[in-house]
């Protein structure tokens, strides 16, 4: 699916959601019969032609073994109208949301948003750890309570133009660090004072290749068992930041850089850096397989895990995973009937199987992501992978959404242009204002 960048839409929804969701916990508990006629409303994001119809299928499906449930569904719903419905509740509120914005979910969970799907989950005897990869199951949850599942899973690799490393001598993607920067180097091509080519773009505003993304290939804790900021204490914030800000010097700078970034097009046309070969690697989902393909892209593309650092070469494989999440909302009056459809979509390997297939995003199953059924090529197997190594991580719920992502994603921009030189100071401010935001938000 189309992301859009998560700390844009988690700084949005924080003001959406910060005090949107509050009255809900005392909403009805689960009192209607799922096995008597009914209707219940499913609001989804998305919204292209093929991802419609994929939904249409998984949810025509669901109607055939569930024929007594009927499922009214609305596409393009973003957080802010979900947060708008589910404060009002009402006979025009939806019973299943679905949202994009992995970051918000704990802001839905300890705003009682969301219903508690422990109930459910347990009656229903489904077990997460023989369902899910624990990043998912830790993403759909917040302090232990459980307001979301997974529905299909986002996983981030290193993509490569294969015609453009044949033609610098380098035969095999790069596993490490120091590869990774040697091949970028060696990738990039200065023309004036600009680039005919550039090997990687290393500035944090360059698509995906953002903080909290790169910050998962050293596995860094963001928060300490209490819930406290854990940034300049975490050795891997300070390494990410200092690896990044010497990639930007080594490659030209942050203004030269900053001004042939200026010449991209945009992240999801056809114009993006990487289809017009301006860039010659870079860090992207697996979507990008697909979207490459429509562009008309005439290289030969490579796809593999992005690098790690040195000191874990054994660790190779890994990557950051995000994903679509799926609940109840509290207000619903059908919730066993909504749980139904949460479970099939969420749980039955066959409708995760072909929802993967139908919009080409990984599966969000362990079962799912072995199934023979799976339509893929080599490439996209690289996805699978990685969504299944288990030093693969996320970034975790906070009660107020993705705000101590932005927060460190505004001390990234100051490192790397060169206004704060002092990355430990910055770590250890940013702390504090997170710790600040964090029981502001409480």
């Amino acid at each position: 699916m189309r992301r859009v960048h998560k700390a844009v839409i988690a700084g949005a929804a924080i003001a959406l959601l910060g005090t949107a969701c509050t009255g809900t916990s005392s909403a009805p508990q689960a009192s209607d019969d799922a096995t008597k006629p009914t209707t219940i409303t499913f609001w989804h994001g998305w919204s292209a032609p093929s991802e419609a119809a994929a939904i249409a299928a998984n949810v025509k499906s669901f109607e055939a073994k569930f024929p007594h449930i009927k499922v009214k569904v609305v596409g393009n719903i973003n957080d802010d109208k979900i947060k708008q419905a589910l404060r009002a509740g009402g006979p025009n509120a939806p019973d299943v949301v679905s949202s994009f914005t992995t970051d918000n979910v704990g802001t839905f969970c300890s705003s009682n948003v969301f219903a508690d799907l422990k109930p459910f989950i347990e009656k229903s005897g489904v077990d997460l750890d023989k369902t899910f990869p624990k990043p998912l199951q830790d993403y759909t949850q917040f302090q232990g309570k459980r307001c979301a599942l997974p529905l299909l899973n986002d996983a981030y690799g290193l993509y490569y133009n294969k015609d453009a490393f044949k033609a610098a001598g380098i035969t095999e993607p790069p596993k490490t660090l120091s590869e990774f920067d040697a091949a970028a180097k060696k990738l990039t091509k200065p023309k004036g004072d600009g680039y005919a080519q550039l090997g990687f773009m290393p500035n944090f505003h360059g698509y995906e290749a953002t903080p909290t993304h790169l910050a998962a290939q050293w596995n860094a804790t963001y928060f300490t068992g209490e819930g406290k900021s854990n940034l300049a204490a975490d050795p891997a914030f300070a390494k990410m930041l200092n690896w990044q800000s010497n990639l930007v010097k080594e490659l030209g700078g942050f203004t030269k850089l900053e001004k042939y970034r200026a010449t991209f097009g945009d992240e999801w046309g056809a114009k993006n850096p990487f289809h017009t070969g301006q860039v010659a690697m870079a860090m992207d989902g697996e979507w990008r397989l697909g979207m490459a393909k429509e562009a008309g892209v005439k290289f030969d593309i490579g796809v593999a895990p992005f690098p790690v650092p040195d000191e874990q070469k054994d660790t190779y494989g890994k990557g950051y995973l995000s994903g679509t999440i799926i609940g109840i909302a509290n207000t619903s009056q059908k919730q066993n009937a909504a749980w139904e459809l949460v479970k099939y979509m969420t749980t039955d390997t066959k409708a995760v199987v072909d929802f993967s297939n139908g919009i080409h995003n990984v599966p969000s199953t362990l079962e799912a992501l072995k199934s023979p059924d799976l339509k893929i090529d080599e490439k996209f197997k690289v996805f699978l992978e990685i969504a299944q190594h288990p030093k693969s991580s996320t970034t975790p719920a906070s009660p107020n959404g993705g705000a101590y992502q932005l927060t460190l994603t505004d001390l990234a921009y100051a490192v790397e242009s060169g206004k704060q030189t002092d990355i430990a100071a910055g770590l250890a401010k940013a702390d504090q204002q997170i710790d600040k935001d964090i029981a502001q938000a409480k």
